[in-house]
């Protein structure tokens, strides 16, 4: 039986992620999910929030848990032998599934737990890394895949997914390949996602969009083992606009179209029509330039709803212009949105908070 370590105890602790009253009990629960959080230099990690994919676990029947854990004891034994404690300690309860999910060094201990005891039936690793990234730790970041492949031949029963990202500072890369190898090779059922589209970067699992288009695969893998009958486990959510968001966005009767612009606004004309796109917080956008008067243009702006209560859908008209080619709507105390087209044919946009505080970057493609 592995227990957690006794030094550590204080500092390594098991507490339910969204309170104690969303806990539904062994009994009526699909399973127990454990996430674990990663692990930074200069700050206590178990500040940071539950990643919003958890939701989804949460809404399906599952107890969600979270391991916190102070840096002082946060050490790839310490924090893998606690967690592997708890997770037979869930199993004890009467869970009839336990699953580890983790992000970067919570990915690492996740794994590693799964090899000091059985209770573990599935393992979901997004940026696995605790070594390390290229920019500040050159010397020792390979060892995020060299570490890997041990780690990965001592995982005792669970399946295991995990997800690689494009543009991660702490993936070597190349660890896809060798990682589905060595889990076939142990006869472990697996689903190795690497490089995803449009998800970029080491903290690409935290996203709205990474939870709309792998949220369903990740619940239907944490409940059971992959098939060949499995729709793809990269939802299609983001590729084509939603009835919905279409709905809102197409012109009004008598509202005007391309065929409105005028031959002083030939700047404006290659931007008229429909544009549509998502952000990276998993909110569907969509532009409906609809005519241009003078040096004036007028839009549509149609914001999907986002993954939270308070991002209601949202559709507001704005009036722009065109600046240096550029297709910018900067009304006073109003969000900016600025648009360019680009070689392609398509448009990077970017939507910047009015105060400064945030900004949103995505490109969009020409529906219509």
């Amino acid at each position: 039986m592995a227990t957690a370590a006794r030094p550590a105890a204080a500092q390594i602790v098991l507490k339910p992620a969204y309170g104690d009253t969303s806990l539904i009990g062994p009994a009526k629960a699909r399973g127990a999910v454990v996430w674990s959080h990663g692990r930074s230099v200069d700050s206590e990690d178990s500040e940071a929030p539950t990643p919003l994919y958890m939701k989804v676990m949460r809404d399906a029947g599952w107890d969600v848990y979270r391991l916190d854990r102070m840096r002082v004891s946060d050490t790839l034994p310490n924090s893998s032998r606690a967690l592997a404690g708890y997770a037979e300690s869930l199993k004890a309860k009467g869970y009839r599934k336990v699953t580890l999910t983790g992000q970067s060094f919570g990915a690492f201990i996740s794994l590693i737990a799964a090899g000091r005891t059985d209770a573990v039936d599935a393992i979901v690793a997004t940026a696995p890394a605790a070594f390390g990234n290229f920019s500040e730790a050159y010397d020792s970041y390979r060892e995020n895949a060299a570490q890997l492949w041990p780690i990965l031949r001592d995982v005792r029963r669970a399946r295991v997914m995990m997800f690689f990202f494009h543009g991660d500072d702490f993936d070597p890369g190349g660890r896809a390949e060798p990682a589905r190898s060595i889990l076939a090779q142990r006869g472990l059922s697996s689903l190795i996602v690497d490089q995803p589209s449009l998800l970029t970067g080491h903290g690409a699992a935290n996203t709205g969009l990474f939870v709309r288009r792998f949220g369903t695969c990740i619940l239907r893998f944490a409940e059971a083992p992959p098939t060949a009958n499995d729709p793809p486990c990269d939802d299609s959510w983001g590729r084509s606009p939603s009835a919905e968001l279409m709905q809102a966005a197409l012109p009004s009767t008598g509202s005007g179209s391309a065929t409105d612009a005028v031959s002083s606004t030939t700047a404006a004309r290659p931007y008229l029509g429909l544009w549509y796109g998502s952000y990276i917080n998993g909110r569907e956008v969509a532009l409906s330039v609809e005519k241009a008067e003078g040096d004036t243009i007028y839009a549509d702006y149609v914001l999907g709803a986002g993954m939270e209560s308070d991002q209601p859908f949202e559709r507001v008209r704005r009036k722009g212009r065109i600046e240096d080619g550029e297709l910018v709507f900067d009304e006073r105390g109003r969000n900016v949105l600025r648009y360019r087209l680009r070689p392609d044919g398509r448009v990077a946009a970017s939507w910047l908070d009015r105060d400064g505080h945030g900004r949103l970057d995505t490109v969009l493609r020409r529906v219509n």
